[in-house]
């Protein structure tokens, strides 16, 4: 199996990372439960580690109460459970200032970003202003922004939303096309980390070189946070935004980190209600477990497994493969694939494939995965690895897409 990346390249360290990843998926009960199945849909939703499963069984039968409402000590271990991971975050991001930054749980991607366009964007702005929406990227990162406009709108502040450009040829963001966009009125950029289609690295340092020092910079990073190193003391960005469930905690939870530098504060709007205290808890161990397997190393495992997959459609001349056709190959030098390739066949229809290979035990996506409206308007399949995932099931699927012409 191929490692990308600078890491050693001999069978030695390729054996390495096998056992290391055996090991791993070991911990996942519902993967190990059906060994006839192949889980290819971590895109969506992240399977969970033992770990993270005792840790619910044992806050619910230890220390379920509700945070911040009183003074037992089962509600002080929770709200001290809150404010911990909230510092557990920081850490994850390698936040560089934890003393300025925010947390703010919410109940994932979808909810945060619409958090910032209600409760902070409409204080940044003012009218002429302009802001910067990728419309080819997930309809989450879409769809709040254009919210945003319509209700300043009403209220007689009036904005322009400018689409992102994109390089159609990768799938990924055109940074010489925003500069040449951006001027002294855009105050706002939405972006992607990793496309949720394509299954590119954006390359989100380049924004910031497009857009200038004094852009606010929200990043959707729904499908990186669990899947590899990310770093907020690396990216100059203003916001993250991630869903817990898609970075092996339980679903119903995401959370906001502010940088607090630029512009006005973030301080959600409103009565903040209960919080989701049992998913908070397993955002902690999950966090904790990605950190003790190590993001790099997950990512060099996906990144590989994506590399043989493609590597193996492009000799198969009923497909298309979408996203960067120069990546295609194993030993590409071009950026690759982060454990994500979306592809068609030529004569199926996207959902009958998708039934097709259920029936030979592979759990897809296939539709147009909520893209936005400068997208792809076909259905597609979409694969999506993680590192309970191994090489033997990419080639039983390549032998599954084989057979079928």
């Amino acid at each position: 199996m191929t490692i990308p990346r600078t890491e050693p390249q001999g069978p030695a360290a390729t054996e390495e990372l096998t056992r290391w990843q055996r090991a791993l998926r070991a911990q996942f009960p519902i993967i190990t439960a059906h060994p006839e199945l192949a889980y290819l849909d971590s895109a969506a939703t992240a399977q969970k580690p033992q770990a993270v499963l005792d840790t619910v069984h044992t806050y619910l039968t230890t220390t379920n109460a509700n945070a911040g409402r009183g003074t037992y000590t089962w509600a002080n271990r929770t709200t001290a459970l809150v404010e911990q991971t909230r510092d557990r975050v920081r850490r994850f991001l390698a936040d560089p200032a934890p003393e300025r930054s925010a947390v703010h749980f919410t109940s994932g991607t979808t909810e945060g970003l619409r958090t910032i366009a209600r409760d902070w964007l409409p204080r940044l702005l003012a009218d002429g202003d302009e802001i910067v929406v990728p419309d080819a990227d997930h309809e989450a990162n879409i769809a709040p922004w254009l919210e945003a406009q319509r209700e300043l709108a009403r209220q007689g502040v009036h904005i322009r939303v400018r689409p992102m450009p994109y390089q159609r040829s990768s799938g990924d963001y055109d940074h010489i096309a925003l500069a040449e966009l951006a001027g002294p009125r855009t105050r706002f950029v939405a972006a992607t980390h990793v496309h949720h289609v394509y299954g590119g690295d954006m390359n989100i340092h380049r924004i910031r070189r497009a857009v200038g020092p004094d852009a606010v910079i929200c990043l959707d990073a729904a499908q990186s946070v669990g899947h590899l190193p990310v770093s907020v003391a690396d990216l100059d960005v203003d916001f993250v935004v991630f869903s817990g469930h898609k970075a092996l905690a339980l679903p119903g939870t995401g959370a906001v980190w502010a940088r607090q530098a630029r512009g006005p504060r973030f301080t959600p709007g409103g009565w903040s209600g209960s919080p989701n205290t049992v998913g908070i808890a397993s955002l902690a161990t999950a966090l904790d477990w990605l950190d003790a397997a190590g993001t790099d190393r997950i990512e060099r495992w996906t990144v590989a497994l994506a590399a043989r997959l493609t590597d193996g459609l492009r000799h198969l001349d009923a497909y298309e493969i979408l996203g960067c056709q120069s990546s295609l190959a194993a030993d590409s030098s071009v950026q690759r694939r982060q454990g994500i390739v979306t592809f068609r066949h030529r004569a199926i229809d996207s959902g009958d494939l998708g039934f097709i290979l259920f029936s030979e035990g592979f759990m897809v996506r296939s539709d147009q995965h909520c893209q936005g409206s400068a997208g792809e308007r076909t259905g597609s399949v979409r694969v999506s690895l993680h590192v309970y995932n191994t090489a033997e099931e990419i080639d039983r699927l390549l032998a599954v897409l084989a057979s079928l012409g």
